[in-house]
């Protein structure tokens, strides 16, 4: 079968014995009214009246059981439901004004033995109530050679009964299931004929033919008929012919109808029931960016618009689950502290107020979230349809061929245009695009931009085509009087993604310096000072490891240095940039004062004076004496980066001398010893001004670092 399917069927009904489980005799059930008593069981019997007994007795190999000052009385061959009378019947033959109840205790045991093509032959020890079936299960069931359905139950030289399994399987009919009895033998002869079903049913196996019902709808039946899923129109029928010693398999097909289902089957044969085509014969498909993606029924006639009957067809389900995540209630903040005490040490009278400013605090936060999310769900919910652009995939039949006929939107749903509400065909299959989907014209983008701060109106607009950063702020209504332009803060998303894979990528190539880095020390420190320098060396290696995960914790903000000047504060200042989708711009108010980090004393910021430089700042900070001064740099407030060795030229004035401007920050990196843990971080990095600079990191990033 499996040279012929290419599958390992298993054989029908052998799943049912899969399980190996222990048959102990069974002794303490009740058994029924027909059970008929034997030697080995055991009696309850209770005598009240003119005489009180209690007593368990056991049926001899005689049949008999003897009651104390009655004698002995045979029960063997008697029914359950007729020993209460029998035993009554004897005992008041002595005693009068009795009552009495018998009932039986414990079941005997009685030895079968399991022949044949079994998968345990062997003697077994049994309940008395036990069937055939229950001696099958005990041994196994049949081998893989076994016959399910001609097993044979032999009592001495008798056949007492041949049971058909494949009746118990399939419709769990026990009622040729005969009572075994001491000295039983279960014979299991060989398997008969065989045949296999596969494909588009459930119930693939090899099954056993028998003789008398041996067709094809006979066999089906054993797996609930003919399938839904299976075509009835064909099946295909191998079957092996010994008289073509060429080639003796051959196939023919049948039709699964009541003709085909009477169809002989034997030894050998495969049937394969095909499966129904996964084709809808009067469907058409809608996918794509729509409210329900979906197959509709065809009808003649049918066109687009009939397809797509309104716009509102369009919207997805996700806008709508979107916008009403943002009315949903927000949990009150618990109170803190165990049993509903403050854990602040506030007295309990102005525990009220406490609560009422935690509440206001954490609604505020909750309120900037919220808000922030709801702007950003503006950016989700542009992905506007492309109503110019829509294509129906057709199968051509006669080529097997697809093909793509794409039409206007548009035209065809709002306009109903008929060169392009497109009459459709069963199977069609349209698919709706928006503008995430396919690039846009510029022209015909939705670009939102977010803009904050210092601007007559904040707020998401939508731009024009076009539209640059200067001519969008002037469209708002301009400036307040309080921005600052030369902090302008200006974020781009694809400008954030580069530098997080630039930032990556740098990353990556310190953990390579770092993974090589302690073998190469080893190495050349020699054999005999490689042992004692183990200890230093892992030490090391812990320690840069921690600097790499602080390098891991620092992500770029997508912040793009517009490169301003700094002596100029009006809208004419800003660079005529064309805008993008997602860009966000914060016009910050002019702060008063300016930084100092690193090595200095007074880590500090302080308040910005006029014509207050570089130098000023460091002499007011006061550098450490581990202070790099040839290291240090100025984080303006624009974003960019000014490096005192880039202002070592005699035209472009000393570093010292650099006018700060407000919100300026002048960084002086530690000086580091060649020979420190740091070395391999100074030798893969060699200017952390460009890192800040190319790869949008700020003042959080020093902080970091």
């Amino acid at each position: 079968m499996q040279e012929s399917t290419g599958k390992l069927l298993p054989v029908y009904g052998a799943e049912l014995f899969a399980q190996t489980l222990t048959y102990a005799p069974v002794s303490n059930i009740a058994p029924p009214a027909n059970y008929v008593l034997g030697t080995g069981d055991e009696v309850q019997l209770q005598i009240w009246g003119a005489v009180d007994l209690a007593t368990k007795l056991v049926v001899d190999s005689k049949g008999q059981i003897t009651i104390p000052k009655v004698g002995a009385v045979t029960v063997a061959g008697i029914s359950v439901g007729k020993l209460e009378p029998t035993l009554k019947a004897h005992v008041n033959k002595v005693f009068t004004n009795i009552e009495l109840s018998a009932s039986v205790a414990k079941l005997r045991s009685i030895q079968v033995y399991v022949v044949g093509q079994a998968q345990r032959p062997g003697t077994y020890t049994l309940s008395s109530l036990s069937t055939l079936v229950n001696a099958l299960f005990a041994s196994g069931g049949p081998s893989a050679n076994g016959s399910m359905r001609a097993i044979q139950l032999k009592r001495g030289s008798q056949l007492v009964a041949t049971i058909d399994l494949y009746d118990f399987i399939a419709k769990g009919d026990k009622l040729n299931d005969p009572s075994l009895q001491p000295g039983d033998v279960i014979v299991i002869p060989p398997a008969g004929p065989r045949v296999a079903v596969t494909g588009a049913y459930d119930q693939a196996a090899i099954y056993e033919l028998k003789p008398g019902r041996n067709k094809v709808g006979e066999l089906l039946a054993l797996g609930g008929g003919v399938p839904t899923l299976a075509t009835p129109q064909k099946a295909l029928l191998e079957r092996i012919d010994p008289s073509a010693r060429q080639s003796p398999r051959q196939v023919q097909e049948i039709a699964l109808n009541p003709a085909g289902l009477q169809q002989p089957l034997r030894d050998g044969d495969v049937l394969t029931l095909l499966p129904i085509s996964p084709a809808f014969g009067n469907a058409v498909t809608l996918q794509g960016s729509v409210a329900q993606p979906l197959r509709h029924a065809w009808t003649s006639g049918m066109k687009v618009a009939d397809l797509i009957p309104e716009p509102e067809a369009l919207i997805s389900r996700d806008y709508y689950l979107r916008k009403n995540a943002f009315v949903q209630l927000q949990p009150e903040p618990e109170e803190a502290g165990p049993e509903g005490k403050a854990n602040d040490g506030l007295p309990g009278q102005l525990k009220p107020v406490r609560n009422a400013r935690q509440n206001l605090k954490l609604r505020d936060e909750s309120s900037k979230a919220e808000g922030a999310a709801i702007l950003d769900s503006f950016s989700e919910g542009k992905r506007q349809i492309n109503w110019d652009y829509a294509v129906i995939e057709r199968l051509n039949k006669d080529t097997l061929s697809t093909q793509l006929i794409p039409f206007n939107l548009g035209k065809a749903v709002l306009l109903h245009d008929p060169e392009h509400n497109l009459p459709l065909q069963p199977g069609d299959v349209v698919s709706i695009f928006n503008q995430t989907d396919l690039r846009l014209p510029t022209e015909r983008q939705s670009r939102l931009v977010r803009i904050e701060g210092e601007v007559a109106a904040p707020g998401v607009y939508q731009v024009k085509p076009g539209e640059t950063l200067r001519q969008l702020i002037k469209r708002i209504g301009g400036l307040t009087p309080q921005a600052y332009v030369f902090g302008t803060e200006f974020t781009r998303e694809s400008v954030r993604q580069q530098q997080q894979k630039n930032l990556d990528q740098v990353i990556a190539k310190l953990e390579a310096s770092l993974s090589s880095q302690s073998s190469t020390q080893l190495a050349n420190l020699g054999a005999d000072r490689a042992a004692q320098a183990a200890a230093m060396v892992e030490a090391q290696k812990q320690s840069q490891q921690q600097q790499l995960a602080r390098l891991k914790s620092l992500r770029s903000n997508g912040r793009v240095a517009l490169e301003l000047s700094p002596t100029q504060n009006s809208l004419a200042a800003l660079p005529d940039v064309p805008l993008e989708d997602g860009d966000r711009i914060v016009m910050p108010s002019t702060p008063g004062f300016v930084a100092a980090f690193g090595a200095v004393n007074n880590e500090n910021v302080f308040v910005h004076k006029p014509g207050r430089t570089v130098e000023d700042v460091l002499r007011i900070a006061g550098v450490t004496e581990d202070g790099e001064l040839d290291q240090a740099f100025v984080l303006r407030a624009d974003g960019t980066v000014v490096a005192r060795k880039d202002r070592s030229g005699w035209f472009g004035g000393s570093f010292d001398s650099l006018a700060l401007m407000p919100g300026d920050t002048v960084v002086v990196p530690q000086k580091v010893d060649r020979e420190s843990k740091w070395t391999f971080i100074t030798r893969a990095v060699k200017d952390w001004t460009q890192i800040l600079a190319n790869l949008g990191l700020g003042i959080a990033a020093i902080n970091t670092l």
